[in-house]
């Protein structure tokens, strides 16, 4: 299988091609960064610190979706959404693992899902995933008097809050409620802002230092607390699920998954 990555001169893209490189019945077919980008022209083995593989890192995403049968993406929102259309236009497999996607954005993975197979994961590890599947089944069993908070703690670096993990352990508490989330979170506070509101779902946000990636769903009750948590130390366990996304892909009908279907979850 031919699996390329757009996003492949950043943190994560190189994580993924690590991976991508170390995981047998797969072959890179590519690696794509925006144009003007100072690792173009470096072999995406040398890239990462292993030995050549006689590809070269390019700026020219269209002719990387030719030549693959799924393409991975941890780019931006904006880049997302015209790597969708390419996928779409191609006929090409997207995994998207981008996060702080506008509406918009959404609409046109959902667009190419309509042609192509595309998974969507705010998180792609197996832990969270299953941290998502809790949270949805904790929130449908307690009362509404119990408080859902949602905090999560990431590196400096990262520049959408709260963190697209959080956002979907918001949506998994709203669904076990049978309310929407638009409806009841609570995003920021300062100030004298009065009492939490009964069935509010409210989010904290850290920033700081290396940290991959940290996530707790607290339920708060009168004389007990509940509290799940989930803490990664390195982003392989986010490659690791990417790819195991891109393979799954192989064969799949079009139509917009989770890795909750990867994971065979649901």
């Amino acid at each position: 299988m031919r699996i390329g990555i757009v996003g492949c001169g950043g943190r994560m893209g190189r994580m993924v091609l690590q991976t991508l490189l170390a995981t047998e019945g797969v072959r890179v077919s590519g690696g794509a960064e925006r144009p003007g980008h100072s690792a173009i022209g470096t072999d995406l083995g040398s890239l990462v610190g292993a030995a050549p593989i006689g590809v070269a890192l390019s700026g020219d995403a269209e002719a990387l979706f030719a030549g693959s049968d799924a393409v991975i993406d941890f780019t931006t929102p904006e880049l997302t959404a015209a790597n969708a259309q390419l996928a779409a236009r191609l006929g090409v497999a997207l995994v998207c693992g981008t996060t702080g996607l506008a509406a918009g954005q959404r609409e046109a993975l959902a667009a190419a899902a309509a042609v192509v197979p595309v998974v969507y994961a705010a998180n792609m590890s197996v832990g969270v995933n299953l941290l998502i599947g809790l949270t949805r089944q904790v929130a449908a069993t307690l009362a509404a008097d119990y408080d859902i908070e949602i905090v999560e703690m990431h590196h400096r670096h990262k520049t959408d809050a709260p963190s697209g993990t959080a956002l979907a352990l918001g949506v998994a508490a709203a669904d076990g409620r049978r309310v929407s989330l638009d409806d009841v979170a609570v995003r920021s506070r300062d100030g004298r802002i009065g009492a939490r509101p009964e069935g509010a779902i409210g989010f904290a946000t850290l920033r700081g230092g290396d940290v991959v990636g940290e996530h707790t769903v607290i339920f708060a009750g009168e004389g007990e607390r509940i509290e799940l948590t989930h803490k990664a130390s390195s982003r392989a366990v986010f490659a690791q699920g990417a790819v195991r996304a891109a393979q799954w892909t192989a064969g799949r009908a079009a139509g917009f998954y989770g890795m909750t279907d990867v994971l065979g979850l649901r």
